[in-house]
Protein backbone atom coordinates (compact mmCIF):
# COMPACT_ATOMS: atom_id res chain seq x y z
CA UNK A 1 0.00 0.00 0.00
CA UNK A 2 1.28 3.43 -0.96
CA UNK A 3 -0.02 6.54 0.85
CA UNK A 4 0.99 10.09 0.02
CA UNK A 5 0.47 11.30 3.58
CA UNK A 6 1.54 10.56 7.15
CA UNK A 7 0.38 7.24 8.56
CA UNK A 8 -1.16 6.47 11.00
CA UNK A 9 -3.89 7.63 11.41
CA UNK A 10 -6.18 6.74 8.51
CA UNK A 11 -9.25 4.74 9.52
CA UNK A 12 -9.94 3.40 6.03
CA UNK A 13 -6.37 2.22 5.51
CA UNK A 14 -6.25 0.68 8.99
CA UNK A 15 -9.45 -1.25 8.34
CA UNK A 16 -8.14 -2.50 4.99
CA UNK A 17 -4.86 -3.63 6.55
CA UNK A 18 -6.70 -5.57 9.24
CA UNK A 19 -9.00 -7.25 6.71
CA UNK A 20 -6.19 -8.31 4.39
CA UNK A 21 -3.98 -9.62 7.19
CA UNK A 22 -6.91 -11.64 8.57
CA UNK A 23 -6.82 -13.66 5.34
CA UNK A 24 -3.11 -14.38 5.52
CA UNK A 25 -1.79 -11.57 3.35
CA UNK A 26 1.49 -9.85 4.18
CA UNK A 27 0.94 -6.09 4.04
CA UNK A 28 3.58 -3.40 3.61
CA UNK A 29 2.75 0.31 3.82
CA UNK A 30 4.95 2.96 2.23
CA UNK A 31 4.42 6.59 3.24
CA UNK A 32 6.44 9.75 3.68
CA UNK A 33 7.04 11.51 6.98
CA UNK A 34 7.39 15.21 7.68
CA UNK A 35 7.04 14.65 11.43
CA UNK A 36 10.25 12.64 11.92
CA UNK A 37 8.39 9.42 12.70
CA UNK A 38 10.51 6.26 12.87
CA UNK A 39 11.39 5.00 9.41
CA UNK A 40 10.51 1.34 10.02
CA UNK A 41 7.93 -0.18 12.35
CA UNK A 42 5.05 -2.63 12.50
CA UNK A 43 1.49 -1.38 12.90
CA UNK A 44 -1.49 -3.70 13.37
CA UNK A 45 0.55 -6.48 11.80
CA UNK A 46 1.63 -4.47 8.76
CA UNK A 47 5.20 -3.41 7.96
CA UNK A 48 5.31 0.38 7.75
CA UNK A 49 8.15 1.94 5.74
CA UNK A 50 8.67 5.70 5.88
CA UNK A 51 10.96 8.10 4.11
CA UNK A 52 11.62 11.70 5.09
CA UNK A 53 10.41 14.17 2.50
CA UNK A 54 11.85 17.65 2.03
CA UNK A 55 9.62 20.69 2.11
CA UNK A 56 10.37 21.38 -1.57
CA UNK A 57 9.47 17.85 -2.67
CA UNK A 58 6.31 17.89 -0.55
CA UNK A 59 5.25 21.24 -2.01
CA UNK A 60 5.97 19.98 -5.54
CA UNK A 61 3.16 17.42 -5.29
CA UNK A 62 0.67 20.02 -6.52
CA UNK A 63 2.62 20.17 -9.80
CA UNK A 64 3.46 16.48 -10.07
CA UNK A 65 1.78 16.14 -13.48
CA UNK A 66 4.04 18.88 -14.87
CA UNK A 67 7.36 18.28 -13.07
CA UNK A 68 8.92 14.90 -12.09
CA UNK A 69 10.36 15.76 -8.66
CA UNK A 70 7.52 14.25 -6.60
CA UNK A 71 7.22 11.09 -8.68
CA UNK A 72 11.01 10.62 -8.58
CA UNK A 73 10.89 10.70 -4.77
CA UNK A 74 8.47 7.78 -4.82
CA UNK A 75 10.38 5.82 -7.46
CA UNK A 76 13.58 6.04 -5.42
CA UNK A 77 11.71 5.13 -2.24
CA UNK A 78 9.73 2.18 -3.60
CA UNK A 79 12.23 0.44 -5.88
CA UNK A 80 14.23 -1.30 -3.11
CA UNK A 81 11.07 -2.02 -1.08
CA UNK A 82 9.29 -3.79 -3.92
CA UNK A 83 12.39 -5.65 -5.05
CA UNK A 84 13.37 -6.92 -1.60
CA UNK A 85 9.92 -7.87 -0.25
CA UNK A 86 8.64 -9.96 -3.19
CA UNK A 87 5.53 -7.82 -3.58
CA UNK A 88 2.61 -9.31 -5.57
CA UNK A 89 0.26 -6.31 -5.73
CA UNK A 90 0.59 -2.55 -5.40
CA UNK A 91 -2.38 -0.79 -3.79
CA UNK A 92 -2.38 2.97 -4.41
CA UNK A 93 -4.51 5.09 -2.09
CA UNK A 94 -6.02 8.06 -3.97
CA UNK A 95 -5.33 9.38 -7.43
CA UNK A 96 -2.02 11.33 -7.31
CA UNK A 97 0.28 8.29 -7.22
CA UNK A 98 -1.66 6.25 -9.80
CA UNK A 99 1.18 6.68 -12.30
CA UNK A 100 3.61 5.20 -9.79
CA UNK A 101 1.29 2.23 -9.27
CA UNK A 102 1.09 1.55 -12.99
CA UNK A 103 4.82 2.01 -13.58
CA UNK A 104 5.70 -0.44 -10.81
CA UNK A 105 3.06 -2.93 -11.92
CA UNK A 106 4.73 -3.05 -15.35
CA UNK A 107 8.29 -3.09 -14.06
CA UNK A 108 7.77 -5.87 -11.50
CA UNK A 109 4.74 -7.73 -12.90
CA UNK A 110 2.41 -6.65 -10.08
CA UNK A 111 -1.36 -6.39 -9.89
CA UNK A 112 -2.34 -2.72 -9.67
CA UNK A 113 -5.23 -1.66 -7.41
CA UNK A 114 -6.27 2.00 -7.45
CA UNK A 115 -8.27 2.93 -4.33
CA UNK A 116 -10.06 6.24 -4.94
CA UNK A 117 -11.23 7.69 -1.64
CA UNK A 118 -12.78 10.68 -3.41
CA UNK A 119 -13.28 12.53 -6.70
CA UNK A 120 -9.80 14.06 -6.84
CA UNK A 121 -10.24 16.41 -9.83
CA UNK A 122 -13.43 17.81 -8.28
CA UNK A 123 -11.68 18.30 -4.94
CA UNK A 124 -8.87 20.23 -6.62
CA UNK A 125 -11.37 22.48 -8.37
CA UNK A 126 -12.60 23.59 -4.93
CA UNK A 127 -9.25 23.69 -3.13
CA UNK A 128 -7.86 27.06 -2.08
CA UNK A 129 -4.27 26.34 -3.13
CA UNK A 130 -5.20 25.45 -6.74
CA UNK A 131 -7.32 28.56 -7.22
CA UNK A 132 -4.50 31.04 -6.78
CA UNK A 133 -2.66 32.40 -9.84
CA UNK A 134 0.34 30.15 -9.11
CA UNK A 135 -1.90 27.19 -8.32
CA UNK A 136 -3.63 27.43 -11.69
CA UNK A 137 -0.24 27.51 -13.41
CA UNK A 138 1.02 24.43 -11.57
CA UNK A 139 -2.14 22.30 -11.52
CA UNK A 140 -4.41 21.93 -14.56
CA UNK A 141 -7.81 20.41 -13.84
CA UNK A 142 -8.18 19.15 -17.40
CA UNK A 143 -4.85 17.40 -17.02
CA UNK A 144 -6.02 15.74 -13.79
CA UNK A 145 -9.24 14.58 -15.44
CA UNK A 146 -7.27 13.04 -18.31
CA UNK A 147 -4.85 11.47 -15.81
CA UNK A 148 -7.70 9.91 -13.83
CA UNK A 149 -9.29 8.38 -16.93
CA UNK A 150 -5.95 7.07 -18.17
CA UNK A 151 -4.93 5.28 -14.97
CA UNK A 152 -8.38 4.00 -14.09
CA UNK A 153 -8.28 2.26 -17.45
CA UNK A 154 -4.80 0.88 -16.74
CA UNK A 155 -5.53 -0.43 -13.21
CA UNK A 156 -6.51 -4.07 -12.69
CA UNK A 157 -9.13 -2.95 -10.17
CA UNK A 158 -10.49 0.47 -9.19
CA UNK A 159 -12.02 0.69 -5.71
CA UNK A 160 -14.47 3.49 -4.86
CA UNK A 161 -16.32 4.29 -1.65
CA UNK A 162 -19.93 4.70 -2.87
CA UNK A 163 -22.19 3.62 -5.73
CA UNK A 164 -22.41 7.24 -6.89
CA UNK A 165 -18.64 7.24 -7.47
CA UNK A 166 -18.95 4.04 -9.50
CA UNK A 167 -21.68 5.63 -11.61
CA UNK A 168 -19.42 8.63 -12.24
CA UNK A 169 -16.58 6.43 -13.51
CA UNK A 170 -18.95 4.41 -15.66
CA UNK A 171 -20.05 7.63 -17.36
CA UNK A 172 -16.38 8.36 -18.09
CA UNK A 173 -16.16 5.03 -19.90
CA UNK A 174 -14.36 2.92 -17.28
CA UNK A 175 -15.13 -0.80 -17.67
CA UNK A 176 -17.93 -1.85 -15.29
CA UNK A 177 -16.31 -5.10 -14.10
CA UNK A 178 -13.16 -3.21 -13.12
CA UNK A 179 -14.91 -0.95 -10.57
CA UNK A 180 -15.63 -2.28 -7.06
CA UNK A 181 -17.34 -0.49 -4.16
CA UNK A 182 -15.74 -0.86 -0.73
CA UNK A 183 -17.37 1.77 1.44
CA UNK A 184 -16.12 3.85 4.39
CA UNK A 185 -18.22 1.93 6.89
CA UNK A 186 -17.67 1.58 10.62
CA UNK A 187 -15.55 -1.13 12.18
CA UNK A 188 -17.88 -1.89 15.08
CA UNK A 189 -15.25 -3.98 16.85
CA UNK A 190 -13.09 -0.88 17.34
CA UNK A 191 -15.81 1.65 18.11
CA UNK A 192 -16.65 2.16 21.75
CA UNK A 193 -20.12 3.60 22.22
CA UNK A 194 -19.96 6.94 24.05
CA UNK A 195 -20.81 6.86 27.75
CA UNK A 196 -21.52 10.59 28.00
CA UNK A 197 -25.10 11.83 27.50
CA UNK A 198 -26.68 15.12 26.30
CA UNK A 199 -27.42 17.88 28.79
CA UNK A 200 -31.21 18.34 28.97
CA UNK A 201 -30.75 22.07 29.67
CA UNK A 202 -29.53 22.58 26.08
CA UNK A 203 -30.03 21.34 22.55
CA UNK A 204 -26.48 20.45 21.53
CA UNK A 205 -25.46 20.30 17.88
CA UNK A 206 -22.09 18.84 16.87
CA UNK A 207 -19.87 19.12 13.82
CA UNK A 208 -16.56 17.24 13.80
CA UNK A 209 -13.99 17.32 11.02
CA UNK A 210 -11.96 19.65 8.83
CA UNK A 211 -12.83 23.33 8.71
CA UNK A 212 -12.81 24.89 5.27
CA UNK A 213 -15.31 26.86 3.26
CA UNK A 214 -16.65 23.79 1.47
CA UNK A 215 -17.77 22.10 4.69
CA UNK A 216 -20.81 24.39 4.77
CA UNK A 217 -20.46 25.44 8.41
CA UNK A 218 -21.25 29.05 7.54
CA UNK A 219 -24.83 28.05 6.68
CA UNK A 220 -25.23 26.22 9.99
CA UNK A 221 -23.95 29.24 11.93
CA UNK A 222 -26.38 31.51 10.11
CA UNK A 223 -29.16 28.99 10.75
CA UNK A 224 -28.58 29.20 14.51
CA UNK A 225 -30.32 32.63 14.36
CA UNK A 226 -33.59 30.87 13.54
CA UNK A 227 -33.47 28.56 16.57
CA UNK A 228 -34.16 31.05 19.37
CA UNK A 229 -37.80 30.02 19.85
CA UNK A 230 -37.14 26.50 21.19
CA UNK A 231 -37.89 25.59 24.81
CA UNK A 232 -34.18 25.34 25.70
CA UNK A 233 -31.20 27.19 24.19
CA UNK A 234 -29.28 25.74 21.23
CA UNK A 235 -25.50 25.49 21.33
CA UNK A 236 -23.27 24.40 18.46
CA UNK A 237 -19.92 22.70 19.02
CA UNK A 238 -17.40 22.80 16.15
CA UNK A 239 -14.61 20.26 16.74
CA UNK A 240 -11.69 20.35 14.35
CA UNK A 241 -9.26 22.71 12.66
CA UNK A 242 -8.64 24.17 9.25
CA UNK A 243 -8.02 27.18 7.04
CA UNK A 244 -11.52 28.65 7.38
CA UNK A 245 -11.59 28.83 11.18
CA UNK A 246 -10.95 32.55 11.61
CA UNK A 247 -13.53 33.45 8.96
CA UNK A 248 -16.12 31.29 10.72
CA UNK A 249 -15.44 32.95 14.05
CA UNK A 250 -15.96 36.37 12.45
CA UNK A 251 -19.08 35.09 10.71
CA UNK A 252 -20.54 33.99 14.05
CA UNK A 253 -19.95 37.46 15.47
CA UNK A 254 -21.55 39.15 12.45
CA UNK A 255 -24.62 36.94 12.87
CA UNK A 256 -24.85 37.63 16.60
CA UNK A 257 -24.51 33.96 17.60
CA UNK A 258 -20.91 33.93 18.85
CA UNK A 259 -22.05 33.01 22.38
CA UNK A 260 -23.84 29.93 21.07
CA UNK A 261 -21.05 28.61 18.83
CA UNK A 262 -18.08 26.90 20.51
CA UNK A 263 -14.92 26.33 18.49
CA UNK A 264 -13.19 23.51 20.34
CA UNK A 265 -10.17 22.87 18.10
CA UNK A 266 -8.74 19.50 17.18
CA UNK A 267 -9.50 16.65 19.61
CA UNK A 268 -8.22 13.11 19.99
CA UNK A 269 -10.38 10.12 19.10
CA UNK A 270 -11.09 9.47 22.78
CA UNK A 271 -12.13 13.09 23.35
CA UNK A 272 -14.33 12.97 20.26
CA UNK A 273 -16.29 10.10 21.80
CA UNK A 274 -17.27 12.41 24.67
CA UNK A 275 -18.44 15.13 22.27
CA UNK A 276 -20.53 12.64 20.30
CA UNK A 277 -22.09 11.38 23.51
CA UNK A 278 -22.94 14.91 24.63
CA UNK A 279 -24.63 15.81 21.34
CA UNK A 280 -28.36 15.68 20.67
CA UNK A 281 -27.87 15.93 16.90
CA UNK A 282 -24.77 15.47 14.73
CA UNK A 283 -24.27 17.44 11.53
CA UNK A 284 -22.76 16.84 8.09
CA UNK A 285 -23.36 20.21 6.36
CA UNK A 286 -21.08 19.86 3.31
CA UNK A 287 -21.69 22.13 0.34
CA UNK A 288 -23.22 20.08 -2.48
CA UNK A 289 -20.82 19.65 -5.42
CA UNK A 290 -19.60 17.01 -7.83
CA UNK A 291 -17.02 16.19 -5.14
CA UNK A 292 -19.43 15.67 -2.23
CA UNK A 293 -21.91 13.93 -4.54
CA UNK A 294 -19.46 11.06 -4.98
CA UNK A 295 -17.88 10.43 -1.57
CA UNK A 296 -18.93 9.30 1.89
CA UNK A 297 -17.61 10.55 5.25
CA UNK A 298 -16.84 7.78 7.73
CA UNK A 299 -18.25 9.85 10.59
CA UNK A 300 -21.81 9.41 9.27
CA UNK A 301 -21.71 5.79 10.40
CA UNK A 302 -20.13 6.70 13.73
CA UNK A 303 -23.02 9.07 14.44
CA UNK A 304 -25.65 6.57 13.34
CA UNK A 305 -24.19 3.71 15.40
CA UNK A 306 -23.93 5.98 18.45
CA UNK A 307 -27.68 6.63 18.18
CA UNK A 308 -27.41 10.26 17.14
CA UNK A 309 -29.96 11.62 14.64
CA UNK A 310 -28.11 13.20 11.73
CA UNK A 311 -28.94 16.42 9.96
CA UNK A 312 -27.06 16.54 6.67
CA UNK A 313 -27.00 18.58 3.50
CA UNK A 314 -28.34 17.15 0.25
CA UNK A 315 -25.15 15.51 -1.06
CA UNK A 316 -26.27 12.43 -2.99
CA UNK A 317 -24.63 9.52 -1.10
CA UNK A 318 -25.34 10.96 2.35
CA UNK A 319 -28.91 11.85 1.40
CA UNK A 320 -29.45 8.31 0.09
CA UNK A 321 -28.22 6.61 3.27
CA UNK A 322 -29.96 8.97 5.72
CA UNK A 323 -33.29 8.73 3.88
CA UNK A 324 -33.15 4.98 3.31
CA UNK A 325 -32.38 4.30 6.96
CA UNK A 326 -34.63 7.08 8.36
CA UNK A 327 -31.82 8.08 10.69
CA UNK A 328 -32.11 11.85 10.30
CA UNK A 329 -33.19 14.69 8.04
CA UNK A 330 -31.79 16.29 4.88
CA UNK A 331 -31.79 19.99 4.01
CA UNK A 332 -30.75 21.98 0.94
CA UNK A 333 -27.11 22.82 1.74
CA UNK A 334 -27.47 26.62 1.46
CA UNK A 335 -31.00 27.02 2.87
CA UNK A 336 -30.42 28.21 6.43
CA UNK A 337 -34.11 28.25 7.35
CA UNK A 338 -34.53 24.72 5.96
CA UNK A 339 -31.67 23.65 8.24
CA UNK A 340 -33.25 25.30 11.28
CA UNK A 341 -36.60 23.69 10.51
CA UNK A 342 -34.94 20.25 10.50
CA UNK A 343 -33.58 20.87 14.01
CA UNK A 344 -37.04 21.88 15.22
CA UNK A 345 -38.75 18.90 13.62
CA UNK A 346 -36.41 16.45 15.33
CA UNK A 347 -36.30 18.08 18.75
CA UNK A 348 -40.05 18.75 19.01
CA UNK A 349 -41.04 15.13 18.35
CA UNK A 350 -39.62 12.83 21.01
CA UNK A 351 -40.96 9.62 19.48
CA UNK A 352 -39.46 10.45 16.06
CA UNK A 353 -36.18 11.34 17.74
CA UNK A 354 -36.06 7.95 19.46
CA UNK A 355 -37.01 6.15 16.25
CA UNK A 356 -34.16 7.83 14.36
CA UNK A 357 -31.76 6.83 17.13
CA UNK A 358 -32.77 3.18 16.86
CA UNK A 359 -32.83 3.19 13.06
CA UNK A 360 -29.26 4.48 12.79
CA UNK A 361 -27.84 1.93 15.19
CA UNK A 362 -29.66 -0.97 13.55
CA UNK A 363 -28.66 0.10 10.04
CA UNK A 364 -24.96 0.16 10.90
CA UNK A 365 -25.14 -3.10 12.82
CA UNK A 366 -26.86 -4.91 9.93
CA UNK A 367 -25.61 -3.20 6.78
CA UNK A 368 -23.15 -0.32 7.03
CA UNK A 369 -20.28 -1.97 8.87
CA UNK A 370 -16.73 -3.00 8.04
CA UNK A 371 -17.39 -6.70 8.58
CA UNK A 372 -19.29 -6.58 5.28
CA UNK A 373 -16.96 -4.24 3.39
CA UNK A 374 -13.84 -6.03 4.62
CA UNK A 375 -15.17 -9.21 3.00
CA UNK A 376 -15.66 -7.31 -0.25
CA UNK A 377 -12.03 -6.16 -0.15
CA UNK A 378 -10.77 -9.67 0.49
CA UNK A 379 -12.92 -10.98 -2.35
CA UNK A 380 -11.15 -8.56 -4.71
CA UNK A 381 -7.76 -9.91 -3.71
CA UNK A 382 -8.97 -13.53 -3.71
CA UNK A 383 -9.64 -13.12 -7.43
Amino acid sequence: MVLDHEFPPDIRVENEIEALISKGNEVHVACYTRENKVLEETFKGAFVHRRKISKLTYKSSVACLKFPLYFNFWRNFLNPLVASNKIDAIHIHDLPLAKIGYDFSRKYGLKFVLDLHENWPAMLRMATHTNTFLGRLLSSNKQWEKYELNYCNKANTVIVVVEEAKERLLKLGIEKDKIQVVSNTLNIEHFELPKSKPDSDFITLLYAGGINKHRGLQYVIEGIKFLSDLSVPVRFYVVGSGSYLDELKSFAVRNGVEKRVYFEGWKSYEEMQIYIGNADICLIPHIKSDHTDSTMPHKLFQYMYAGKPVIASNCKPIERVVNQTDSGLIYAFDDVENFAECVKRIMKNKSRYQQMQENGTIAVRNLYNWMIDGKLLNAIYAE
